[in-house]
């Protein structure tokens, strides 16, 4: 494990603090990185909500701790979860992560709503990861989720993935910023 994290803080680089607001695809991989939780919505599989949206947080990780991950959003999950039943109906869903949970905007004065406390929303699909993937994805959760590794095994836990489609950041006054998976995934942190 300590081998692992050797070697993903080698290839990961140096880090320089959140990149300037022109750059959005940057932002975007500077903050799902920061982030170790997000609300993931889905829509609703169960009685009385079907069809209405239903937002869970959800523990993630891109990465090990470190100036850079990958940008994927991994994830550990249970078909016990009310969310992933939901997700096994219907894989789509948004994913909301926002640097409000780190010291960043607190130390800034920023309220989680303000703009300048920058959020990423993802929408796209969640899927389990191929057994290729897996320990990587294990790597970057357990590595920022020790306690993970603990939870009860009857409860069939599985590694995921957030497969992006669109995302959208909101940095800085004046709206919304479209930023395509391609920009996001190219970029370098």
């Amino acid at each position: 494990m300590r081998l692992l994290l050797l070697l993903w803080a080698l290839l990961a680089g140096e880090g320089a603090g959140i990149p300037p607001h022109e750059d959005a695809a940057r932002v975007a991989r500077y903050v799902v990185h920061q982030c170790d939780w997000g609300a993931l919505a889905t829509l609703s599989a169960r009685e009385p909500l079907r069809g209405r949206p239903f937002a869970n947080v959800f523990s993630l990780s891109d990465g090990p701790p470190g100036p850079r991950g990958s940008g994927v959003p991994y994830l550990y999950l249970t078909a016990l979860e009310v969310s992933v039943q939901d997700l096994q109906v219907d894989a789509n869903a948004s994913l909301t992560v926002s640097l409000a949970q780190t010291p960043y905007c607190k130390k800034r004065g920023y309220d989680p709503q303000n703009p300048l406390c920058a959020h990423i929303i993802f929408s796209g699909t969640v899927d389990k990861v191929n057994d290729t993937e897996a320990s990587l994805c294990k790597l970057a959760l357990f590595s920022r989720h020790p306690e993970m590794a603990s939870w009860p095994r009857d409860h069939n836990w599985f590694f995921a993935k957030f497969n992006i489609t669109n995302i959208w950041v909101l940095d800085y006054f004046g709206g919304l910023k479209t930023v395509t998976p391609q920009e996001y995934y190219n970029v370098t942190p």
